[in-house]
């Protein structure tokens, strides 16, 4: 069975405990999140706590967008998140993430990672596809957008 790894990393200018809380909600997500773009007319359910571990996010959308739930496994603060992310559709797919926050010259620097399992029909597309370049773009605006979230809530 083939397995994946997109992993993208940026120093954003600010504390680990500014950036932390904009991961750890997923209410904070639409701020940042490269795929609240794909389709603003997305359905969204939020369950469980607010923030930290159970906090849960269902979507569905478009073709693009997909649909699928997000649950926070693991909360360490200004530390890690960890995610559940299971994809329903285009394809069923569960592909762990986590977020780390590590303290670096000029702020904080944020690694976003999500690895998986190529199995029946996703199999059949990372023959076609390579999972880095297919995401691995989304991720770099992503952590660019969280930069500016970041900016914008400190100046507000």
């Amino acid at each position: 069975m083939s397995t994946f790894e997109v992993r993208r990393s940026a120093v954003i200018p600010a504390t680990p405990e500014e950036i932390f809380p904009l991961v750890n909600s997923f209410h904070e997500w639409q701020a940042w999140s490269p795929w609240e773009q794909v389709d603003p007319g997305m359905s969204r359910r939020y369950y469980g706590p607010d923030s930290g571990v159970g906090a849960g996010y269902e979507w569905s959308g478009n073709r693009k967008a997909g649909s699928g739930t997000m649950e926070i496994v693991e909360s360490r603060p200004s530390d890690t998140v960890r995610i559940r992310l299971q994809f329903t559709k285009p394809f069923k797919a569960l592909n762990p993430t986590t977020f780390t926050f590590t303290p670096a010259p000029g702020g904080t620097e944020v690694t976003w990672r999500m690895t998986g399992e190529n199995k029946g029909a996703a199999k059949v597309f990372a023959l076609f596809m390579n999972m880095d370049k297919l995401v691995g773009s989304d991720f770099e605006r992503g952590l660019v957008a969280l930069g500016q979230a970041v900016a914008a809530k400190k100046n507000s």
